[in-house]
């Protein structure tokens, strides 16, 4: 570790408020561990952007987001941007203390202070794909690690926002009741990825780098994040009673055997709405929630990550 430089970025509101509660914790934590630090926490929506960014101008060697979905995905659009201005130098690390923690479990971290603090110092260091969203309120496009969802997740993930008594996973699984009865009317979508097209009514489109999303569905078991791929997982329109029945699915990440379900790989997608509206997240951020056409790619290894 000597002579590396960190920044951990804290945000205070992730998990219910423990990032501002575990703060002090990871001061104690770097200085025990001898690490060259600073730690920061963010103040508004978007402020982790330009610390993470800010971090690789000064070329700090290890950027560590210390919160959930949301904070990761910010650090990692800080450093992204960075990429693109030629400043590659910085790694990205996460401590997960949010709801969901999918962008952590793509990349091998569970969630937890003291586990990320051995990651940090096991110092295992890998390159990580990043994909990049273009739509909606993005049309210049932002970057995710995790993944794209589209539809119902996306609408689930909205609703998962408003249940703020419920924790962890029990707070996406009661979303996602609750949206089997607000988002069942499938858009007609036209889905381009590499050389295949589909038109169907889609009431799911998962876009995925890592492999779960909303803290315990399977979107994409077999995904890697360093394999160059995007992983597809899209669902035809259902009743709500399949919906509800297809969930169990999800969790133990089996859909992929059932007939409404076809999944795939892919370095590029389009989805395009012939018909109705496309709600759509990535990393649990906003993209849009009545978008018409997104394309998704993927850039091959741009950054290095502290993996599990």
């Amino acid at each position: 570790m000597t002579g590396k430089k960190y920044r951990f970025i804290i945000n205070p509101i992730a998990g219910q408020g423990a990032g501002a509660q575990i703060a002090p914790d990871v001061h104690l934590m770097a200085r025990e561990g001898l690490l060259d630090y600073e730690v920061i926490s963010t103040e508004r929506p978007g402020h982790a952007i330009e610390l993470a960014h800010a971090a690789a101008m000064d070329n700090i060697d290890f950027v560590i987001a210390v919160g959930g979905d949301g904070t990761a995905n910010e650090v990692l659009n800080g450093l992204m941007q960075a990429w693109v201005e030629g400043h590659k130098n910085s790694s990205m690390g996460i401590i997960g203390i949010g709801r969901g923690n999918d962008f952590a479990y793509g990349i091998g971290i569970q969630p937890g202070l003291v586990t990320g603090f051995q990651i940090i110092h096991k110092n295992r260091i890998s390159a990580m794909d990043v994909g990049l969203v273009k739509g909606g309120n993005y049309p210049t496009g932002r970057f995710f690690g995790n993944g794209v969802g589209i539809g119902f997740d996306a609408v689930v993930g909205f609703e998962a926002a408003k249940l703020t008594r419920l924790h962890g996973f029990m707070n996406y699984v009661v979303a996602a009741l609750r949206t089997i009865f607000l988002y069942f009317h499938a858009p007609l979508v036209r889905i381009e990825y590499d050389d295949n097209v589909i038109i169907q009514p889609s009431l799911l489109i998962s876009i995925m780098n890592g492999r779960r999303m909303g803290g315990g569905f399977m979107m994409a078991p077999e995904a890697l994040v360093d394999d160059g791929l995007l992983d597809l997982c899209m669902a035809r329109q259902m009743s709500r009673l399949s919906i509800l029945l297809m969930i169990p699915k999800f969790m133990k990440g089996t859909q992929g055997a059932q007939a409404k379900i076809k999944t795939g790989r892919a370095g590029k997608v389009h989805v395009f709405a012939v018909e109705g509206v496309l709600p759509a997240h990535a990393d649990g951020e906003t993209i849009c929630t009545a978008g018409r056409e997104l394309t998704i790619d993927v850039i091959r290894g741009p950054i290095n990550v502290l993996r599990g």
